[in-house]
């Protein structure tokens, strides 16, 4: 625009300074202002560049970057008003509405089985078929009091009371929970059986009940109430769990003022052998919230079916300032627990268990060196009638082995003897009056070593 005004200058000064001979001067013209022309001319080339450019960016995005100098050409000459209806167009486009990404599914549904039910309906269920064991505990207690001018021991008779859960079997009132429910070896009371069990329900009625049989190496036990028309549970298939499935634990955690509380989680691992009161049990592990006064209650598929019996937590810390283990629970498996429950109704003990029938020491290394004996299992006495008996062992000798494999405590005989049943014959060496012997031995059935029987 500046040159514009410039050059009209120049000319009018042209103007102006011609001389004239005629005796009237006319008066200079004014030099049109084609300003305004100007301006639409540019504007107009302006739109057309930017339509051109528009359509140019299509083009090119459509053809990969492939252009011809006659794409090029007809672009250029594109009317203002077909570039401006797909602009708008293109405009309508990116204003359309982006889908919502649909609705991923939570722990519950991925976790769950293909038949599985709502999970306030398996609880509705299940609640009837839970209820409270308390077992009541008489032990002595041993301590010391001063009289006459020395020390006598005095003792004296206390009770103590121990709540669990337990899951209704049958409609005739059998009831199954863990033995340690009902039985006490702990090292502070040492009570043993408990003297008398009664059991809650969620209707708040509550009853007597008479221990069946219990069986502390498989911490399995059965009560019986004398009564008819209870709601038993549906128990499922252990064997089908898969680890990540959803599980459900129902129990009384820290006695029954909290009754019947309902936890879930995943199954954790299957076949999980851990010692629990130096008892080796083979367990399901799951992250379910499992406390004291779980023991003996139902844990559950998501069809609300009972596929284990909860068992026990860990919960130790590692040192001292540190937060407890969590979500560590373990339940015994309901396709396990089957044989042991039928054995102990039909038989008061778990049949086939395999038994030696002798009481021993361990050798170790110490006492090996000062004795001048082998390491092994010294036997100390041999039980009237036993497998032990009846295969010739004697006071004195000195197991080294087993079916060709050396062991060293009754821990490693026992867990070789476990992997038989009763009526199998195994071999032992034994070492005696100098020399390594073999002796065959049938493992008889241990009806009484582990397990009690109810009159």
């Amino acid at each position: 625009m500046s040159d514009f005004y410039n050059n009209d200058e120049n000319n009018y000064n042209d103007y102006n300074n011609y001389e004239y001979k005629s005796e009237v001067t006319p008066q200079p013209k004014k030099p049109k202002n084609h300003t305004f022309l100007k301006v639409i001319a540019f504007l107009l080339c302006m739109g057309v560049a930017g339509a051109g450019s528009v359509q140019i960016y299509k083009f090119m995005d459509n053809s990969k970057f492939n252009m011809s100098e006659e794409s090029k050409s007809d672009e250029s000459s594109t009317p203002v008003s077909k570039i401006e209806d797909e602009t708008k167009e293109s405009d309508n486009k990116s204003e359309q509405p982006v889908p919502e990404p649909q609705n991923l599914p939570g722990l519950f549904d991925i976790a769950s089985r293909t038949d599985s039910k709502y999970l306030p309906d398996i609880v509705d269920e299940i609640m009837p078929s839970v209820v409270g064991v308390s077992s009541t505990f008489e032990f002595t207690k041993q301590y010391s009091s001063w009289g006459w001018g020395f020390q006598q021991p005095e003792s004296v008779t206390q009770e103590a009371v121990g709540t669990g859960t337990g899951i209704v079997m049958t409609e005739d009132g059998y009831i199954i929970t863990n033995a340690h429910v009902i039985y006490d070896s702990s090292e502070e009371y040492h009570a043993g059986e408990a003297k008398a069990v009664s059991v809650l329900f969620s209707d708040k009625n509550e009853y007597d009940a008479k221990i069946i049989a219990y069986d502390v190496e498989t911490d399995i036990a059965v009560l019986k109430i004398d009564e008819t028309g209870f709601t038993p549970a549906t128990f499922g298939n252990s064997d089908d769990l898969r680890v990540g499935e959803l599980v459900i634990a129902v129990g009384n955690p820290l006695g029954f003022e909290l009754f019947g509380s309902v936890t879930s989680g995943i199954v954790s691992a299957l076949n999980r052998e851990i010692s629990i009161n130096e008892k080796n049990m083979t367990l399901i592990q799951t992250d379910a919230a499992i406390n004291s006064g779980n023991s003996g209650g139902p844990l559950l598929n998501s069809c609300g079916q009972v596929i284990g019996i909860n068992s026990a937590k860990m919960s130790s810390s590692y040192a001292s300032g540190t937060a407890s283990i969590e979500g560590l629970g373990f339940a015994i498996p309901i396709n396990d627990a089957r044989t042991i429950i039928d054995d102990l109704i039909n038989n008061g003990y778990v049949t086939g268990r395999p038994q030696i029938g002798i009481t021993a020491v361990d050798i170790d290394e110490m006492y090996s060196s000062y004795l001048g004996l082998p390491m092994g299992i010294y036997v100390r006495s041999v039980a009237e009638g036993s497998a032990a008996e009846m295969a010739g062992l004697r006071t004195g000798d000195v197991i080294i082995g087993i079916n060709d494999e050396a062991v060293t405590s009754m821990d490693e005989l026992n867990a070789v003897k476990n992997q038989f049943k009763a009526g199998d014959t195994v071999t032992l060496k034994v070492y005696r009056d100098g020399e390594d012997i073999d002796i065959p031995l049938v493992l008889h059935d241990a009806n009484a070593e582990m397990s009690v029987q109810k009159n």
